[in-house]
């Protein structure tokens, strides 16, 4: 019995798909609290210094497949004629003839002007294998225009969306280990690195999209109603290193010590915001991150002493 189109497609799409899928530039995915991006089968390029980060926001494909341009009417009947073997030995029992009558459907479009278009999806998506074998195998479509289902420049800058990360990063104060009473603690931020983060994904010689997210505020939460929060010089997002003689802006002033709390201290939060945007001119919501660091606060030890009186 011969196979069904949509049965062999699946193999030979991994065939004439394997330069794509196989090089790690399309494979590139984050592992934060996103689904990730692990293209498959697809010929997009994701680049830039914004993958492979350790914090995603949870940004998720509207549709975890799509159709992408592929060869050519005589490139595509060359590509399938060459896995003649496999459809044998997929198919122990077919004849010369059901292959005639398989690769029939690509030699006629021999001679004709567009495109192959083939199915992709996002294999870390778990909706994504089911919605790519919902698509037929290949689509052939005139130049110029795009089958339904094919992936349009939204889709290419939302997987560039879905594969951003930004980085974590560590609370840093001053005091170091130990803060008082009504005594300014400095905030500020280590191990961020960039505090500019991007990715395009190309599709090559159609088009691409890049998404970009900056740094842009830090706000702080003391973990405590009894303390203040100084902020006016966090607006740039690493905070405010300590420094002789110079004035708190950005920081927090506790009001109480912190005896009688969970392990003696408040849990200070920093939380980071970052802009994300991209060309042509299109705003996504911000990516947050927070951390968290335990602050001893205690009172500051005043000693009076009393002078004698001469005899």
């Amino acid at each position: 019995m011969l196979l069904g189109v949509g049965a062999l497609a699946l193999t030979t799409a991994g065939m004439a798909g394997t330069a794509a899928a196989d090089d790690p530039k399309g494979q590139k995915y984050q592992d934060g609290r996103t689904v990730g991006i692990e293209l498959t089968h697809s010929q997009i390029i994701l680049s830039g210094n914004g993958i492979g980060g350790k914090r995603g926001d949870g940004f998720r494909l509207k549709r975890p497949c799509w159709y992408e341009p592929g060869p050519d009417a005589d490139q595509m009947l060359k590509e399938q004629e060459e896995v003649r073997p496999y459809f044998f030995k997929l198919q122990p029992n077919a004849t010369e003839d059901d292959f005639k009558k398989y690769i029939k459907q690509f030699s006629d479009q021999v001679g004709k002007k567009g495109r192959w278009w083939r199915p992709a999806y996002n294999n870390k998506d778990p909706n994504g294998m089911a919605c790519w074998t919902a698509l037929e195998p290949f689509v052939f479509v005139p130049p110029g225009e795009t089958p339904p289902g094919g992936i349009t420049r939204e889709e290419l800058r939302d997987i560039a969306r879905a594969a951003l990360t930004v980085p974590e990063f560590k609370i840093r104060t001053s005091p170091g280990t130990k803060s008082y009473v009504r005594l300014g603690t400095y905030v500020w931020l280590t191990g961020m690195g960039a505090t500019t983060r991007s990715v395009t994904a190309t599709l090559p010689d159609v088009a691409s999209a890049t998404v970009t997210a900056r740094l842009t505020s830090l706000t702080l939460k003391p973990g405590t109603s009894a303390a203040e929060s100084i902020t006016e010089d966090c607006r740039d997002g690493l905070g405010q290193t300590y420094s002789k003689g110079q004035p708190l802006k950005c920081g927090i002033i506790y009001k109480r010590a912190s005896d009688g709390q969970p392990g003696g201290a408040y849990v200070l939060t920093a939380t980071t915001a970052w802009g994300v945007t991209s060309d042509p001119q299109f705003a996504y919501e911000d990516i947050e991150v927070s951390a968290t660091r335990s602050i001893p606060v205690g009172e500051v030890q005043t000693t009076v002493r009393e002078s004698g009186s001469g005899s």
